[in-house]
């Protein structure tokens, strides 16, 4: 058994939601980059990175107020289960990456439910973890859980989800959508 750094959190998130699985493994996968964002090289093998935006909506206090970061998300190669497919997944901040949390863990999909579970490590070794016990556990689980929910509407469509947003002008090239 793998021992865990003391200053390491665990995080465990379900969305019920139904899935199409046939559909889902291209969505994360092959398609991945029409939703998750830009793909980036990955220096591990089997790893798919993407560079996109993480999030962290402020619900409860200014539903309105959302914080983004740019992060790079790695999608490992989704593995048959006897109940869906689970993929390991972690993403980190592309720029100042010690000032922020690191994730990861695995993504677990079956018909019903989506499932994030891992470990984040918060910045700053040990008195991050005391601060994290205080504040910045918010902050990590409130991304998470947006990631998850934002995964779930895009496995659950029925028709393809392109976020013009996440792709950028010079790929959302030719939308009627307005800026």
């Amino acid at each position: 058994m793998t021992s865990v750094p003391p200053h390491v959190t665990p995080l465990r998130l379900v969305q019920r939601v139904t899935i199409d699985l046939a559909r889902a493994v291209p969505l994360l996968t092959d398609q991945a980059a029409s939703w998750l964002g830009d793909p980036a090289p990955s220096s591990r093998p089997g790893r798919r990175r993407y560079l996109t935006d993480l999030s962290l909506p402020i619900r409860e206090h200014a539903p309105s107020l959302v914080f983004r970061k740019a992060a790079h998300v790695d999608l490992g190669q989704p593995l048959r289960t006897t109940n869906g497919y689970e993929m390991d997944i972690d993403w980190q901040s592309s720029s100042l990456a010690p000032l922020f949390p690191v994730f990861a863990g695995r993504l677990t999909l079956t018909s019903t439910e989506l499932r994030l579970e891992g470990y984040y490590a918060p910045p700053g070794g040990e008195l991050g973890a005391v601060l994290d016990k205080v504040f910045l556990s918010i902050a990590a689980r409130g991304t998470a859980r947006w990631f998850l929910e934002r995964t779930a509407e895009v496995l659950s469509a029925q028709e393809p989800v392109v976020d013009l947003q996440i792709l950028g002008p010079s790929r959302a090239a030719g939308s009627s959508r307005p800026a």
